[in-house]
């Protein structure tokens, strides 16, 4: 997948983000936004390497939110907590596995439908 439609993609999971914790509110917000979340993270790998494999994004997209979720139990700095979260909670690891498994099916599905010779692994 080229890099434009990769940043695209990442506005409007941004967005989605956004607009969910505005409109909803309790376990739908939050746990949407946990996989939203990670939908984000994989888009960035996907960004920085166009040509991954979805299934090791995938893995690489729920491995990261899963490290800072831990991370959560050291203590996350003043500073990062926005970005990063305060509390571990560990519901959260399951929709950390379940955005980063539906970003891999979608990413699978657009490299399947891609004309053939676009040099995307699958």
């Amino acid at each position: 997948m080229s890099r434009l439609p990769t940043a695209v993609l990442a506005a409007v999971t941004v967005a989605a983000g956004l607009g969910v914790r505005a409109l909803f509110s309790g376990p739908f917000a939050k746990y949407s936004g946990d996989a939203l979340y990670t939908v984000l993270i994989y888009l960035v790998i996907v960004f920085i390497r166009p040509h991954v494999r979805p299934w090791i994004a995938s893995l690489l997209a729920c491995g990261v939110s899963w490290v800072i979720e831990f991370t959560q139990l050291a203590g996350i700095p003043a500073l990062l907590r926005p970005l990063l979260g305060s509390t571990f909670n560990p519901p959260d690891l399951f929709w950390y596995a379940a955005g980063a498994t539906l970003a891999a099916a979608a990413h699978h599905l657009i490299l399947r439908r891609a004309p053939s010779g676009g040099g995307a692994d699958a």
